[in-house]
């Protein structure tokens, strides 16, 4: 994708109705890619994170944000926000990986976090496959690689 195609995506808060095309592309994503670093454990903790009831609960609430990348109208790629500060997915779809849509979608964040939210740091637990996306859009780690309910990651934060 080039700068041209990449103008093309368009980041916009995701609808009520496309809460389960995100997890989709979430789940899809991770199989594909993340996989491989999780326990048994960690796959079933993640895909009980991704279809709890709750979860999509705060979302219609307005407590957890979710935000879409578009191509065409059709969802290509997912991030979400809870508790204001902590980036707690973020996935693009496979065709579209290292065409510029994940830095998109963070651009976008900053930018929401900013000037929405009144925040001035953002947190993730960055995936190992996601580790080096993150250190090249500036966030720094905070901790060293934990593992929780065989979940890995790496604390990060990032002043905006």
């Amino acid at each position: 994708m080039d700068k041209k195609e990449e103008n093309k995506v368009l980041i916009r808060p995701a609808y009520r109705s496309e809460w389960k095309e995100a997890m989709d592309i979430a789940w899809k994503t991770f199989l594909k890619f993340e996989k491989k670093d999780y326990t048994a454990q960690g796959i079933k903790s993640f895909y009980q994170f991704i279809t709890d009831p709750i979860l999509e609960k705060m979302f219609y609430m307005g407590e957890y944000q979710l935000f879409g990348a578009y191509e065409n109208k059709k969802m290509i790629g997912m991030a979400g926000i809870r508790n204001r500060t902590h980036i707690s997915l973020l996935f693009v779809d496979e065709q579209f990986h290292k065409k510029g849509v994940g830095r998109k979608l963070m651009q976008y964040i900053f930018h929401y976090s900013t000037t929405e939210m009144g925040e001035q740091k953002l947190t993730v637990n960055a995936a190992p496959y996601a580790v080096g996306f993150y250190h090249r859009i500036g966030f720094h780690d905070t901790d060293r690689e934990r593992d929780a309910g065989g979940i890995r990651y790496t604390p990060m934060i990032i002043e905006l």
